[in-house]
């Protein structure tokens, strides 16, 4: 067995089943394969901001450092935390991908307890020094920790499970973030014992991670007999490299470390845009970071519910949008605020009604960021190789960091120009708009899924029956009944995995539709009498297409139906498996049935003058008609012939 096949054996060892299902991603916190990991990085995330956060309060406030003044204090803290992330990330990956997860999970929090018992004896001594070696001892350890967390999800929860898995643990660090900054804040300022105070409560929050950590199940090696290279640079350049392969995983990567640049813009200007532009004071800092943490939170676990459970790459142009909007709106909002004699606590600002639009603003746009990220996470998750998915995370760590610190420095840069904190919101929202526009365009599977989405939830109440039968991995045929304008978008809205479709040459013909498919490289497809090249062609892509292990679709009845009866199915699906069969493929055939979908706008009716035609008469049927996706289970090659899958599917339309 090979590295590769190791690595999938491992990932599919203890990860439950399409049918191992549970009712909301909630019931995973009474699972053992969840609630232990989800403690553990909450403990970490709280830990990590309990630590910085008392540190940055003690030499801001409490202690009088010539060689670090208060104006520097949250700079130098920051880029020491972040520094491990550029040096050892690379390393930290192929760990991960060496080593079980378990292991990795223990030795970092074993770590931790060690790091925070050398920041508690700093703390007591208010040695400076001693406490920034640990700020940059616990970037290492949450370096450590990046890769493992995000590998060993896609290891233990199925793709029905990973947008919800992942929306837990984004929620979950962010309230631990908040907590944990909330309580390093309280300890500190505690006359006399605060030091003390921080002291324990570091340790403590170690060794609880830890003994969560002890039960964490068991996630094997993906990849056992990586050599580790210990060079931090040529690996980090191969790591950059091995998530290059993949292009839509790279892209992807790019996108999250965008999203860390927008968000870095906003969280690092709290205190000051509270204090000259809101005219409040600490508590209102804290309260937008509250606001903030409260949407990011939201939004990813709403991003299971608007996913229908699985990896819907098309919440992220909807995360764009409102990112964009609501950081231009943010700008106008906090233009014109009255002004305030001394500054306000949080209960006074919440007096002031022209607050309340910038708080909500900075809730939205964290909302829609939590749309944006999770399924980003998600599908890096599901599309990187298992052998070496915790190298493809510790790359976007690396470009994370790379993009935080270019961040900080063209905010600094336009705040140094003259720019308002306004303006720099309003800059950073306009810029985020062009970035996902370019992004979009260079994948456009995002945009594609996008519209998808939103046919499948304010067009049409779609409901997918049998979607475990289509298959997470490997080659597949997938024939459906052919009904509607649009029957590739509502397939394309039930698979987690890009779907190639072969479709009649006149429909790509047909305006903004026809664009869509050039855009998603549909198969155009003619009939051999009327155009042999065309009819050939479309033949040889259909086979590279399984050759690379993707799902195929193909409309068998060769046309939209005219009358909405299912027509009799022509002989090229038998071309395409035998084609397959030459290659060595024995590709399974997963027949559909698109039910309640003939007579609505995107499928033909009669017109005067007997004609039919589609996309006449608008709200024929109303608004959120229902229509349904029936998914059979998998016909063997060898047993499929054009008259069985016709009654396959003919016998899903009647079960629909």
């Amino acid at each position: 067995m090979n590295s590769k096949q190791a690595g999938e054996v491992a990932v599919t060892q203890d990860k439950p089943s399409h049918t191992d299902s549970h009712p909301n991603q909630f019931a995973l916190l009474g699972q053992r394969r969840f609630a232990p990991f989800f403690w553990t990085q909450f403990a970490g995330a709280g830990n990590d901001n309990l630590f910085k956060f008392a540190f940055t309060v003690m030499v801001t406030y409490q202690l009088s450092v010539s060689w670090l003044p208060p104006s520097l204090a949250g700079l130098v803290i920051g880029a020491l935390f972040t520094l491990p992330y550029l040096l050892f990330s690379a390393t930290s990956g192929q760990l991960t991908d060496k080593w079980d997860k378990t292991r990795m999970f223990r030795l970092v929090k074993n770590l931790e307890i060690g790091i925070m018992l050398i920041a508690g004896w700093g703390f007591v001594q208010s040695n400076v020094p001693v406490l920034l070696l640990c700020v940059f001892l616990m970037g290492l350890h949450s370096t450590l920790f990046g890769p493992v967390k995000f590998a060993y999800l896609p290891q233990v929860l199925n793709e029905r499970e990973l947008t919800g898995g992942n929306g837990m643990v984004e929620m979950g660090t962010f309230v631990a973030i908040l907590l944990g900054q909330v309580a390093g804040g309280l300890l500190i300022a505690i006359p006399e014992v605060g030091h003390l105070q921080v002291a324990v409560a570091c340790v403590g929050v170690a060794i609880i991670g830890r003994i969560c950590a002890q039960f964490i199940p068991h996630a094997p090696a993906t990849d056992p007999n990586l050599v580790i290279n210990w060079n931090p640079f040529t690996e980090t350049w191969r790591n950059l490299q091995l998530a290059r392969q993949q292009p839509v995983v790279f892209r992807s990567l790019l996108g999250i470390s965008w999203m860390w640049f927008f968000g870095a813009v906003f969280l690092s200007q709290f205190p000051s845009f509270a204090k000259d532009v809101l005219h409040g004071n600490e508590q209102v800092a804290s309260l937008l970071l509250v606001v903030f943490s409260i949407g990011i939170g939201t939004g990813s676990l709403l991003c299971e519910m608007m996913s229908r459970r699985q990896v819907e790459i098309g919440l992220v142009p909807l995360g764009a949008i409102g990112m964009s909007v609501f950081a231009i709106d943010l700008y106008f909002a906090s233009r014109g605020l009255p002004p305030s004699s001394s500054p306000m606590s949080a209960a006074e600002f919440l007096n002031v009604g022209a607050n309340w639009r910038v708080l909500v603003d900075l809730l939205l746009l964290s909302l829609f960021a939590g749309l944006y990220s999770v399924p980003m996470y998600a599908l890096i998750q599901m599309r990187s190789q298992p052998t070496h998915r915790a190298r493809v995370i510790a790359a976007n760590n690396i470009l994370n960091a790379l993009f935080m610190i270019v961040s900080a420095v063209l905010a600094g840069g336009l705040l140094a120009a003259g720019c308002t904190i306004p303006q720099v919101f309003l800059i950073t929202g306009i810029a985020n708009a062009i970035v996902a526009l370019y992004v979009f365009l260079l994948v456009p599977e995002y945009l594609l899924r996008f519209v998808a989405w939103v046919i499948t939830h304010f067009v049409y109440r779609f409901k997918v029956r049998g979607y475990e039968n289509i298959p997470s991995q490997g080659a597949a045929v997938l024939v459906c009944n052919h009904v509607s304008f649009v029957d590739a978008i509502l397939l394309m809205a039930a698979s987690p995995r890009p779907i190639h479709f072969v479709m009649d040459h006149r429909i790509f013909q047909t305006p903004v539709l026809g664009w869509m498919f050039k855009l998603a490289k549909a198969i155009p497809i003619a009939p051999h009498k009327e155009d042999p090249a065309t009819y050939e062609a479309a033949f040889a892509r259909a086979g590279e297409v399984l050759r690379e292990g993707d799902l195929l679709a193909i409309f068998p009845e060769g046309g939209i139906t005219f009358d909405g009866q299912l027509q009799p199915f022509k002989g090229g699906i038998m071309k395409i498996l035998e084609r397959a069969k030459a290659d060595g493929l024995d590709v399974p055939i997963i027949p559909m049935a698109l039910t309640n979908l003939w007579g609505s706008y995107f499928s033909r009716v009669e017109v005067r003058g007997g004609k039919n035609v589609a996309m006449v008469k608008p709200l024929r049927r109303g608004l959120f008609n229902r229509v349904g996706l029936e998914v059979g289970e998998p016909v063997p090659a060898a047993e499929a012939t054009p008259g069985l899958l016709q009654q396959r599917v003919a016998d899903l339309l009647q079960r629909g």
